[in-house]
């Protein structure tokens, strides 16, 4: 009877031996640690379309920005040297509901950031 709860320690022992060794802390933040050389926003509305701000950061650098739909189709693309803020007009009414995804790629870094511009959108008094 003795051995049979002194197994069951033991087994306790090396099952939490086995759960501290193997385990790890992952952070959903990155602490403001990356440098973001692009931002996207939404700056409002002209004649009643969505209007987006690009601001590209880096000055030393050359962009390529994509618009492209939830089935991947290009709708617009093009290279822009940064140190700019560029504003792009989207006509909501030939997109309907899709959500589009504006890839920043970054020829000197040959990094991309990737935003989704989603179409659903809630009133707040």
């Amino acid at each position: 009877m003795k051995t049979e709860s002194r197994n069951y320690g033991k087994l306790a022992i090396v099952a939490l031996a086995f759960t501290l060794a193997f385990s790890n802390t992952t952070l959903a933040a990155d602490g403001g640690k990356t440098d973001h050389k692009t931002e996207l926003k939404f700056v409002g509305n002209m004649e009643e379309q969505p209007v987006f701000e690009l601001n590209l950061n880096n000055v030393e650098d050359e962009y390529t920005v994509t618009f492209r739909d939830e089935f991947g189709n290009v709708l617009f693309i093009d290279k822009f040297k940064g140190g700019l803020t560029k504003k792009f007009m989207l006509k909501a009414d030939e997109l309907g509901d899709t959500a589009l995804k504006v890839v920043v790629k970054s020829a000197k870094d040959n990094t991309s950031e990737v935003y989704t511009i989603d179409r659903n959108h809630s009133l707040v008094n």
